[in-house]
């Protein structure tokens, strides 16, 4: 089923001097349960295109369909509320809250949605479990490794239970085994929940991982491969 589809997807940027067009005409749908990754060089629009996804920014043109909704259109509390109850971000410096235990930050997102404290304990500790983590529920961010930080970020991610997750470099600061791990916990949850992954990335150790890989050059998809 159909969940995500941009339609000439256009976006510029325009300071004093200089003007990038960051996004070429570009097509694409999203079915869902995808594990799918936005690939190419950095200032290649892959961020860019992440972000318009999200609600994060908009396009100078086009239009981005999410479950029969134009997000481009949506502005203030509206787009707020959609995100918060159907997108899960994930990104390269992990995002967490330095003052808030794992706990809180999970909670925090639920808490946001007015999930009551007894549901939304009940839930953090089930994804911090699934995520490798019930033993530091009362761990502050500067007290866990990097990858450690990224699993609270995913389990925050999937407070919400979203529709699906964007995933901006999400391995950058990562090494190969917690990236390894990562990437099984996130594979793991697609296909037992779901859940449709799209990440911008250019680590082959992700790329070998998605079962679908569209490169981005330029700001222009130039190829978009399904294994």
């Amino acid at each position: 089923m159909k969940v995500i589809e941009l339609k000439n997807v256009e976006k510029i940027y325009n300071d004093s001097e200089v003007k990038v067009h960051a996004v070429r005409g570009v097509d694409l749908i999203f079915e869902e349960g995808e594990f799918a990754a936005i690939v190419g060089p950095s200032g290649s629009g892959k961020t860019t295109l992440l972000n318009m996804l999200g609600g994060l920014d908009k396009p100078t043109s086009g239009d981005i369909v999410i479950s029969d909704i134009h997000i481009s259109e949506l502005t203030g509390s509206r787009l707020i509320d959609f995100r918060l109850h159907n997108i899960g971000f994930v990104f390269q410096s992990y995002n967490l809250i330095p003052v808030l235990t794992a706990k809180e930050n999970v909670e925090f997102i639920m808490q946001m949605q007015g999930v009551p404290a007894k549901k939304r304990l009940e839930r953090t500790k089930e994804l911090l479990n699934e995520v490798g983590l019930g033993d530091r529920l009362d761990s502050r961010p500067a007290q866990l490794s990097g990858g450690q930080q990224q699993r609270v970020a995913v389990a925050r991610a999937l407070a919400s239970k979203p529709k699906f997750i964007l995933a901006d470099e999400p391995t950058a600061n990562l090494d190969s085994k917690s990236t390894e791990n990562l990437l099984d916990i996130m594979e793991k949850l697609n296909k037992e929940e779901h859940i449709t992954f799209i990440f911008s990335t250019h680590d082959a150790r992700v790329m070998k991982k998605a079962r679908r890989v569209i490169t981005i050059e330029d700001g222009k998809v130039i190829r978009d491969e399904k294994k």
